[in-house]
């Protein structure tokens, strides 16, 4: 992983991921601090509970910043 580290490329894609997981971390809180369900956020979003679940799964699953629809947020 130290090699790695030194490898521009690898250096950005890992804070990219970053970024993504720390997205994901807040929107699953600002979820449940509105008191919002699974299928609340969906409806807003235009897509399945299955897809907010998916995002809010990050260890088991990539999340994609392109899942989101800039109309279901408020």
């Amino acid at each position: 992983m130290a090699k790695a580290r030194k490898r521009k490329r690898f250096t950005e894609a890992y804070a990219s991921l970053d970024l993504e997981y720390q997205v994901v971390s807040q929107l699953l809180k600002a979820r449940t601090h509105a008191g919002l369900t699974q299928d609340a956020v969906a409806e807003r979003m235009g897509t399945t509970k299955s897809a907010v679940s998916r995002l809010e799964s990050a260890g088991k699953h990539a999340p994609s910043m392109y899942t989101f629809n800039p109309n279901g947020i408020d």
